[in-house]
């Protein structure tokens, strides 16, 4: 096989939304070689999203969130090896380890190792009742601790943290949300945006202190009971959730000597420099032509898809630069916020709709050029913005702040 062309047997690493994308359009595409997906979790692959939304909620259970029953990777011929973790990878030999000792052949192998928790270096971290949120197990302790809480803690103002925090105050628990910098949200959507998002979260009773930093977490007899910060208030918590980013699983690639930097690195076709291997998803570092900045290791759902969509297209010999627009969403209780695009290192924005009713969109620029639009409670917005932006379609400041200007038409214009 040469630069990454088609293979007679694949071998996917992760079994979360990427990995087995990959291995569906394998078989979509009439791939009818050999596919393993290998995950470390004891379950069928899973949807990770409603994790902190409905699932958390008790609105809906696990089979609701299985990508597909058991028959179907029967029926596929997809080896699906759950609870399996994979230890190293023989480069020379083109094989995986896994704990345990056995081996398993490849002739490609796609990384989608995904990403974990991070962990702060504070003190009392390892408390009984400091949670986290990412995976299956974590949200089924969170739920349980949730029922019986009398007050919780957020650490970070991020998607989870504000997700988490509207379905506690839905269930009439008292929350304070601990946030470093001045603003929810701060690393993915514009001043406007936080600051609405913010008033709306306090309008519930979510407490927030910004610019504040834990000290250490507290309690007695092993439980926690408190958070100290910065400024030595303490802040009572039975439950503390930490939400304050992840951190790319890239030590497989880099022990097997790949090039790592937030991320394994890939190409624009996903591959790493070993033309046996490419990575997807959120432990992928690529160039994205929709970005200022490059290269880019975007933590979503649809780009570990769309990565798994063009790896598949080139193991069956349509090989092409992935190009796919990065979308996102939030649900946080009421308030649902849609973001297409890549929108860092914008100078201006410029908000159409109404912004006090919370039903608007905000168009973020660098000079010209439209880099993202972040869309609340404004879903026909959304898939114009998609459309626009894929599309590379030009929409100036002054377009977009003019309530007469006809998205719908500048995004399904011909040509």
């Amino acid at each position: 096989m040469a630069s990454g062309g088609p293979a007679d047997g694949v071998v996917i690493v992760g079994a979360g939304h990427g990995g087995f994308q990959v291995a569906a359009s394998l078989r979509q595409n009439g791939f009818d070689g050999r596919v393993t997906l290998i995950g470390d979790e004891p379950h069928l692959p899973y949807q990770r999203p409603p994790l902190s939304k409905d699932y958390l909620d008790g609105k809906s259970g696990f089979d609701l969130l299985l990508m597909r029953p058991a028959a179907f990777f029967a029926e596929h011929r997809i080896e699906l090896m759950s609870g399996r973790a994979v230890t190293a990878i023989d480069r020379t030999g083109k094989a995986v380890a896994l704990a345990g000792g056995s081996r398993i052949a490849y002739d490609h192998l796609v990384l989608a190792t995904g990403a974990r928790n991070r962990v702060p270096p504070l003190p009392g971290v390892e408390l009984d009742g400091v949670c986290y949120l990412r995976n299956l197990a974590e949200t089924d302790a969170l739920k349980e601790r949730l029922a019986a809480c009398r007050n919780a803690v957020v650490i970070g103002a991020g998607f989870i943290g504000l997700e988490f925090a509207a379905i506690a105050r839905g269930k009439g628990v008292p929350v304070h949300i601990v946030e470093l910098v001045e603003r929810v949200m701060a690393r993915v959507v514009c001043p406007e945006t936080s600051a609405y998002f913010g008033r709306e979260h306090q309008k519930t009773g979510v407490e927030f202190s910004f610019g504040a930093r834990v000290e250490r977490i507290a309690g007695e007899g092993g439980k926690v009971s408190y958070v100290v910060l910065d400024d030595g208030r303490r802040l009572p918590a039975d439950l503390v959730l930490i939400s304050i980013g992840v951190v790319p699983n890239e030590e497989l690639a880099a022990t097997a000597g790949l090039a790592v930097a937030n991320g394994v690195v890939v190409d624009e076709r996903l591959l790493t420099a070993d033309p046996a291997i490419s990575a997807i998803g959120d432990c992928a570092s690529f160039p994205s032509r929709h970005s200022l900045r490059n290269p880019v290791r975007l933590e979503a759902v649809q780009n570990a898809a769309d990565h798994a969509r063009c790896v598949a297209a080139r193991l069956v010999g349509k090989p092409h630069a992935y190009e796919a627009l990065p979308w996102f969403w939030s649900e946080q209780g009421a308030l649902r916020l849609q973001i297409a695009g890549l929108t860092t290192g914008f100078q201006q924005v410029v908000l159409r709709g109404e912004y006090e009713k919370g039903e608007y969109s905000a168009f973020c620029y660098a000079g010209d050029r439209l880099l993202g639009i972040e869309s609340i409670n404004k879903p026909a917005d959304h898939a114009f913005a998609r459309r626009l932006l894929a599309a590379g379609r030009r929409v100036t400041p002054i377009e977009a702040a003019d309530p007469s200007f006809d998205l719908r038409a500048a995004a399904t214009a011909r040509g």
